[in-house]
């Protein structure tokens, strides 16, 4: 059983989870974020320590953004877009089990000051921004470092607060020209 509680969006997310690994979720039903549900989780980040694992999409990185500020120590695990699509929809209960362990074995904590290891002419140096494909590449650069997808400010935001090193940024760039 995984220490932390992992806390998604719903209740269909909790259950594709416990397909993948034996843990306790919460779920946050959706943006409104009630006062029980985040008693419950402010409960589990002091007891056991929490896992965020929100849909990569637009609402979920909203509940990714609130929670982070709730709950700063947070550890953060991220599906990539691609794995959790299907049925014309995208979430983590969209996502194969597999996906799902894989992110949940690649954890990142936010730090709460930049690294300032990384600047914008990084991104663009390396075809991730200001390019045709830039977002194609930084979603597969982002599945391989496991700090999921963001637009170029939201990567670059997450290259320098989440502990990336210099030597792995290079590493997953050199695995996109294989």
């Amino acid at each position: 059983m995984l220490k932390e509680v992992i806390v998604v969006e719903g209740k269909s997310d909790i259950q594709r989870i416990q397909q993948a690994i034996e843990a306790e979720c919460i779920a946050t039903e959706g943006f409104t974020l009630r006062k029980g549900v985040l008693e419950q989780i402010r409960v589990a980040y002091e007891k056991r320590g929490i896992i965020i694992l929100t849909d990569p999409d637009t609402a979920g990185e909203r509940i990714r953004r609130v929670l982070t500020k709730k709950f700063p120590y947070a550890k953060h695990a991220f599906v990539p877009r691609d794995e959790a699509y299907a049925n014309d929809d995208i979430g983590i209960e969209q996502a194969s089990p597999e996906s799902i362990r894989k992110a949940l074995s690649v954890l990142h904590v936010e730090s709460l000051t930049s690294s300032q290891e990384f600047a914008m002419v990084d991104l663009v140096q390396h075809g991730l921004s200001g390019f045709p494909n830039s977002a194609e590449q930084r979603a597969q650069v982002g599945a391989i470092l496991g700090i999921g997808y963001g637009n170029g400010k939201q990567f670059l935001y997450r290259l320098n607060h989440y502990g990336i090193t210099r030597e792995a940024y290079e590493s997953a760039i050199m695995s996109l020209t294989k």
